[in-house]
């Protein structure tokens, strides 16, 4: 077999075991939520005036085990994203393999905060919002309905708040740069409104509330670039003068 196609075998194996323990982790971290699920429900539900309806005897069990797998993807991030650094380590250098596994706890750190973000304060307000206009209504909330809506309100907000750490890795890598992103301005505002817009009530001041940290993560991830960039400079720098200097 040539060894090109022997080191594309040995990538897939690698890749392969990689994403088996990833999987391997969220399993267990959403049989350990599932026994806790019924405690967490409870909290989520505190402020409630009522209590959620089910219309079907599966319905609660589609609920926890929404609520068990958030919680498992919040668990099983930093795993999945020591199981990418180990599978791109190979390619890196050592600087370089020190410093990409740094951010590793701030994918977690991120995704909790952009979770609270949601939850604190786009979906209350919201749920207000769509109260407000349901009030000339007899309003009953299905368990399904209401943690799908939560679902919508927060998931997606873990998942961009992870944009600043996952710029800075990229720009390790060299696959991004601070032009790049700037160059790209516009078009990633462009799509930050769009997602603001479709999950926000329609009123100018609930769309702000959510474009403008948006807005700020991107701009927080082209300084962070720009910081990574110049630090991965000057180390090739400082490298190839190091050569020059031993020729």
């Amino acid at each position: 077999m040539p060894s090109e196609e022997m080191n594309l075998v040995d990538h897939l194996a690698e890749l392969r075991k990689r994403l088996i323990v990833t999987l391997l982790t969220f399993t267990a971290a959403l049989a350990i939520s599932f026994i806790f699920v019924r405690d967490i429900y409870l909290w989520l539900v505190r402020n409630l005036d009522q209590k959620l309806t089910i219309l079907g005897p599966s319905d609660i069990l589609w609920v926890y085990f929404v609520i068990s797998g958030v919680c498992a993807i919040a668990a099983t991030i930093p795993m999945a994203g020591y199981q990418v650094w180990s599978f791109v380590k190979p390619a890196l250098k050592e600087n370089e393999q020190k410093a990409t596994l740094s951010f590793i706890p701030a994918l977690a750190i991120l995704f909790i905060v952009g979770l609270a973000f949601g939850y604190f304060i786009l979906f209350p307000m919201v749920l207000m919002f769509l109260q407000g206009m349901a009030g000339d209504f007899e309003t009953m909330y299905t368990a399904e309905k209401y943690f799908t809506f939560m679902l919508y309100m927060t998931l997606p907000f873990g998942l961009l708040f992870e944009m600043p750490v996952i710029v800075m890795f990229l720009t390790r890598l060299g696959i991004v740069n601070p032009v790049l992103l700037s160059k790209s301005r516009k078009l990633a505002y462009f799509i930050l409104t769009v997602v603001a817009v479709l999950v926000t009530p329609p009123d100018p001041m609930s769309d702000i509330l959510v474009i403008v940290p948006l807005f700020g993560l991107y701009e927080v991830s082209i300084w962070l670039s720009k910081i990574t960039y110049r630090k991965k400079l000057s180390r090739e720098q400082a490298e190839l003068g190091q050569q020059l200097g031993a020729e």
